[in-house]
């Protein structure tokens, strides 16, 4: 069983900057790791992910300020937010999937006042 803890989110004003942090129990067999979004009365969306290879995909609303990484070493996925607007506001959730299943955070309240 793959756990993900998540961290990060909170109250920023509009254009300022957060980053979120999902440590992720095991990475064995990974096939990708991301983080979505729920907004209120919205689907959940994807943000960004990362798959094994290294290569990166972004939500076109997010491209150019927000950028996902990885931290091998300590088994964590980095989301840093830039030049937030209130349409960021949502529930952050970290997502992790290996050859078998995917798993999910329990998702991170981001908001943002304009």
């Amino acid at each position: 069983q793959v756990q993900l803890v998540e961290s990060g989110g909170g109250l920023v004003q509009a254009g300022g900057s957060l980053r979120l942090s999902c440590a992720v129990s095991s990475t064995f067999s990974m096939r990708s790791m991301g983080w979505y979004r729920q907004a209120a009365g919205k689907q959940r969306e994807l943000v960004a992910a990362l798959a094994s290879s290294g290569s990166t995909h972004y939500n076109d609303s997010v491209k150019g300020r927000f950028t996902i990484s990885r931290d091998n070493a300590e088994n964590t996925v980095y989301l840093q937010m830039n030049s937030l607007t209130p349409e960021d506001t949502a529930v952050y959730y970290c997502n992790f999937r290996n050859l078998v299943r995917e798993y999910w955070g329990q998702g991170t309240q981001v908001t943002v006042s304009s």
